[in-house]
Parts: C-alpha cells; structure tokens; sequence
C-alpha cells in the first residue's frame, strides 16, 4: 500500500489538477487512481482535501450525444414539477422545501 503526496494548499506543483480543473480544460480523471492530495488545514473539524489527478494522463471528455442530452432534460423536467399542486415551477425545486415556492408559502400548507 503506498501512500499518496500531500500538498498544501495552492502549492500543488504542475501536472495536477483536481476533477473540476481537468473539467476546465475538457478533460477527465478516465479512470486514473488519485495521484495526490491536497490538504486545508480547518480549526475544528480536520484538514479540507482535495485529490489531484494526473493531467498527462486525464482523457478527453466524451461527447454528449442526443440521448444524453434527452436523459438530462427529462431529468432536470422531472426535478422542476411541483408534487403538491404538478406545475412546472420553472426552475428546481430546492429539497429543502420539497414544493414550489408559492406552495411552500400558502398559508394551508404551513398550518399543516
């Protein structure tokens, strides 16, 4: 078992990046093992970290095709119709609320 480089924060050398960075430049981790970490150090609870991918050998992204585009629309519409009164709200519905807005508001259901 070999342990993986910790780097402090920001001081990551080059030819690393985390998953969001890869993404950035239109790449992927394609399957690679963490490379290394970088670690925050936090007061109360432990140290952030992040893993850092190596770039030499991230992947190109995969395109998206018209079925991927489909599955994500029916996914994002199913996330938007209210359960309590099934109106599309026109944006997603927050989980904390669990209904549209004016639904959360109205003052039947806040008796409830």
């Amino acid at each position: 078992m070999s342990t993986l480089p910790i780097f402090r924060w920001r001081l990551a050398p080059d030819g690393y990046a985390t998953v969001r960075q890869l993404r950035a430049l239109g790449l992927r981790p394609g399957g690679q093992d963490v490379a290394a970490e970088l670690q925050r150090p936090r007061r109360r609870r432990g140290p952030l970290v992040a893993y850092l991918y190596r770039i030499d050998q991230a992947k190109p992204v995969r395109p998206m095709t018209r079925a991927r585009w489909a599955a994500l629309a029916k996914a994002n519409a199913a996330q938007r119709i209210c359960p309590n009164c099934h109106r599309d709200a026109g944006y997603r519905i927050p989980r904390s609320l669990g209904m549209c807005t004016p639904c959360a508001d109205s003052p039947t259901t806040l008796a409830a």
